[in-house]
C-alpha cells in the first residue's frame, strides 16, 4: 500500500527522540525504582480552584460543540492578558488550540510548504524538527553557543538566512537550555527578520518560569507586530499539561487565514477546559511562583552536588524546568551517558542529542521531582562519572 510523503519525512522524528524516557517509563511501570528526570511534567498539581472550575463547567453543561476560533470566554481572557503587553489586541488576533504543540503545528502549516525554509536555533526542542518537516519545508539551524549562554545571536542568524527562508521559529525562554533573550537581543534579531521579511513564530510557554532576569518578546515591540506570532499554553505556567489548552496570537490577517486550517483539524476544543483556562488567566494563583522557588533551589542543589565530579559541568538555566549538564568530559556521548546511567544507576535523563547537534555534549535533567530524588540522582551521576574517569585512565 502507498502512504503520503509526510510519513517518510516524520519517520524518525516522533517518539524515537524520547526513547530513553519511554524505556525508563516501561521499567518503572514494571517495578524498577527508576528516578525519572526526563520530561517537563510539573510535580505540583493544578491549583484546586482550576479543577473546581472545570468540574463546575462540566456539571453546568459546558461539554457541547465549540467553534473553530475558541470559546468567547477564553478569547476575552486572552485579550486581557495580551492587551497589557500590546494595546489594541482583540479576539480577531487569536486562535485557540489543544496545547502549544498543536498551535505550532497549525501555524507552521499555514506559513510554509515545500520549497520554503524555517530557521531555528540549535539546540532546539525535540518536536520542532517534526513540526517543520511536516510542512515539506527545510529546517535551517542557527548555532546557540554555550559561550553566549545559548542566546541566539543576530549575527549568526544573519549568516544563516537564505532566499528560501520564510520563518524564524524562536523559543524564549528556551527549552532545553533555559536561555532568556533580552529586549536588546530580540530587537537585533527582529531587525534581521524585518530586513529579510521573515515571520517570527515565538514559543513562549515558559514565560512565567523565568528564574533570573526578565522576560521579553518580539510581540511587545510594535515594529514587529505584523510579523510576530506567539504560541503558548497553560501547560507549564499552571502545571496543567494534561488539559491541553493553548493558543496562537498574531496579526488579524494571519488569524483569519489560519482559521480554516484550525477548523479542518479540530473544529473547536472543550468548552469546560476553555472556562478553566479563562479562570486561570484572570485569577492569579501561586503555582508559577511555587515552581520558580522549587526550580531555583533544585538548580542550586544540582550545581552543589555535582561540584568537582569528573567530567560533569552544569549550565544553570535562566528559566524553565530543566538544566543542561555537559558530560563530554566523561569520554561518553550524551546518548551513551544517558543509557549507561539508566542501566547502571537507574536514573533516567534525556540525552542532549535529542535536542540537536548543539546539545550533543549535554544531558538534560528535569527539575520536576522532589529535592531528595534530585540529590540522590546527582550522587549516582557522580558515581558513573567516577567510574568513567577510572576507565579512561586505564585506557590511557
Amino acid at each position: 500500500m502507498r502512504y503520503a510523503s509526510i510519513t517518510d519525512r516524520l519517520a524518525s522524528l516522533g517518539s524515537e527522540k524520547w526513547a530513553v524516557h519511554v524505556e525508563a517509563r516501561r521499567r518503572r511501570e514494571s517495578g524498577e525504582p527508576i528516578i525519572e528526570l526526563t520530561i517537563g511534567e510539573p510535580d505540583l498539581p493544578p491549583h484546586e480552584t482550576l479543577i473546581a472550575e472545570a468540574t463546575r463547567a462540566m456539571q453546568a453543561g459546558r461539554h457541547r460543540y465549540s467553534n473553530g476560533r475558541g470559546e468567547q470566554i477564553v478569547l476575552d481572557a486572552l485579550v486581557r492578558k495580551y492587551a497589557r503587553r500590546r494595546p489594541g489586541v482583540t479576539g480577531d488576533n487569536i486562535l485557540c488550540f489543544p496545547g502549544t504543540q498543536t498551535a505550532l503545528f497549525a501555524v507552521m502549516l499555514g506559513l510554509v510548504e515545500t520549497g520554503d525554509a524555517v530557521l531555528v536555533g540549535d539546540p532546539l526542542y525535540a518536536t520542532y524538527e517534526g513540526v517543520i518537516r511536516a510542512t515539506g519545508a527545510e529546517q535551517i539551524t542557527v548555532p546557540l553557543r554555550p559561550e553566549h549562554g545559548f542566546h541566539l545571536q543576530a549575527a549568526d542568524l544573519e549568516r544563516a538566512v537564505t532566499p528560501q527562508c520564510r520563518v524564524l521559529l524562536l523559543n524564549t525562554p528556551h527549552n532545553p537550555t533555559g536561555a532568556v533573550l533580552t529586549a536588546g537581543e530580540i530587537a537585533a534579531i527582529g531587525e534581521v527578520c524585518r530586513r529579510h521579511d521573515l515571520w517570527i513564530v515565538c514559543d513562549e510557554v515558559y514565560e512565567d518560569l523565568v528564574l533570573s532576569g526578565s522576560f521579553a518578546s518580539p510581540f511587545d515591540d510594535p515594529q514587529f507586530a505584523e510579523r510576530t506570532i506567539v504560541c503558548s499554553s497553560i501547560s507549564k505556567s499552571h502545571a496543567a499539561p494534561g488539559f491541553r489548552s493553548g493558543w496562537a496570537i498574531g496579526p488579524v490577517e494571519f488569524a483569519r487565514r489560519l482559521l480554516a486550517v484550525s477548523e479542518t483539524m479540530l473544529f473547536g476544543g472543550q468548552p469546560f477546559i476553555a472556562d478553566m483556562t479563562a479562570y486561570a488567566l484572570d485569577n492569579p494563583v501561586d503555582t508559577s511562583a511555587r515552581m520558580r522557588d522549587a526550580y531555583r533551589r533544585r538548580v542550586d542543589l544540582i550545581v552543589a552536588t555535582l561540584a568537582g565530579a569528573p567530567g560533569l559541568v552544569p549550565f544553570p538555566p535562566e528559566a524553565g524546568m530543566f538544566i543542561l549538564v555537559d558530560v563530554s568530559g566523561t569520554g561518553m556521548s550524551s546518548e551513551a551517558f544517558a543509557r549507561t546511567l539508566l542501566d547502571e544507576e537507574q536514573v533516567a535523563v534525556m540525552p542532549g542529542s535529542s535536542f540537536g547537534a548543539g546539545a550533543a555534549d549535554f544531558i538534560r535533567i528535569s527539575l520536576t521531582v522532589p529535592d531528595v530524588a534530585i540529590e540522590e540522582a546527582c550522587r549516582r551521576m557522580r558515581a558513573l562519572a567516577a567510574r568513567s574517569a577510572i576507565r579512561e585512565t586505564e585506557r590511557a
